[in-house]
């Protein structure tokens, strides 16, 4: 009972730690934007399971994100919404029954207002997008939060005014950074791949993650539209 009870103190004490230190991350993402080594340390830290869950996700988000974009985005809330119960009943000393009613709450008010909810997903990917640019032109870190603030209000109003093209460049933006991260966490675990070249390559050539997301992005975004054309002249 004793070691039952140690047991169960460790892995609360795990999650509190996990939460405390995600949150910690994420206010500094927002505070001076997440550079490129910042993600390659992520990459470098990712297990494997972790890395394929990634890849598959990102491939249904790059090349069926409009067509799932209701079950797509209520997944994206209630993982934020477990996120942010896990910060809150992390000061209560429980931050796994917080996690799960975050989720469950988060995913129940997104479904019937999903066009809000597509606005507030664009308008968070907008903030990565103009943290990352802020970051990626060398420009002063304690202020990415106003490039961030630019992309959120461009995204997040394009949204409503183009709302199936936003749906694909957001699904498809977000596959791609899914996708290339999972396959970078998969590559840091191959004994045999001389890692610290890849990362010297990335480091001194910044805008090649970036690049590749973009055109992978592209990628996604041509595939959507033309299954949905073609699916449209089948209607026809």
């Amino acid at each position: 009972m004793f070691r039952h009870m140690a047991d169960e103190s460790t892995t609360q004490s795990s999650a509190a730690f996990f939460s405390a230190r995600s949150a910690d991350q994420a206010l500094d993402a927002l505070r001076q934007g997440m550079a490129q080594t910042d993600l390659l340390e992520a990459c470098h830290d990712m297990n494997v399971a972790a890395a394929v869950v990634l890849i598959f996700a990102g491939v249904i988000f790059l090349l069926w994100g409009f067509y799932a974009f209701k079950t797509l985005v209520t997944l994206n809330a209630a993982i934020i919404g477990a996120w942010l119960g896990a910060m809150i009943g992390e000061h209560a000393g429980a931050p796994l029954p917080a996690a799960i009613i975050g989720a469950i709450v988060a995913a129940t008010v997104t479904w019937p207002l999903m066009k809000y909810a597509v606005a507030i997903m664009g308008g968070l990917i907008g903030m990565i997008i103009g943290m990352s640019l802020w970051r990626a032109f060398g420009l002063e870190p304690r202020f990415a939060t106003a490039g961030g603030g630019m992309g959120l209000i461009f995204c997040g109003m394009l949204s409503f005014i183009l709302f199936r093209t936003s749906v694909m460049m957001f699904t498809s933006l977000q596959g791609s950074i899914m996708l290339i991260f999972g396959i970078l966490g998969v590559i840091y675990k191959f004994q045999g791949i001389d890692t610290g070249m890849l990362d010297h390559k990335l480091s001194v050539s910044p805008f090649v993650m970036p690049m590749a997301v973009f055109i992978a992005s592209i990628g996604g975004i041509i595939y959507q539209n033309a299954q949905g054309s073609g699916e449209a002249a089948a209607k026809k």
